[in-house]
């Protein structure tokens, strides 16, 4: 897992990762808030949430050479506060290509990672 420190409140890093998302156009199909999930049952979790967002465009041809990579996406970050500290984190996808029937797309696990470091570098920073 690829993590970095965030310069900013969870809040903030919040807002700007999902700001960042929408700049480009890209779809932000869920966000997955564990704490509140926790809080909701009683129990305390330090903030944690996970933000699932993706382009069919980019996806879809993956899906089509095998399926089972449904499983990882869309792409997702991980967003959580550890004490004083909020960290983002996110799995390479070309890490995919090992598990998975996707090896002839390269260069779209490439442009994945790419925005995925992107992404994590503007809510960060």
């Amino acid at each position: 897992m690829v993590i970095k420190r965030s310069a900013s409140s969870y809040e903030q890093t919040t807002k700007r990762l999902i700001e960042a998302i929408e700049r480009r156009g890209v779809t932000v199909f869920a966000q997955i808030d564990h704490a509140a999930g926790a809080r909701g049952v009683g129990l305390e979790l330090a903030d944690e949430q996970v933000v699932i967002f993706g382009n069919p465009q980019g996806g879809t041809p993956l899906m089509q050479s095998d399926p089972r990579i449904g499983i990882e996406l869309p792409l997702r970050m991980l967003l959580w506060r550890e004490g004083d500290d909020v960290l983002v984190g996110y799995q390479d996808p070309r890490e995919l290509s090992d598990a998975f029937d996707v090896g002839e797309h390269h260069a779209t696990l490439e442009q994945m990672t790419g925005l995925l470091e992107q992404l994590s570098d503007e809510a960060t920073s």
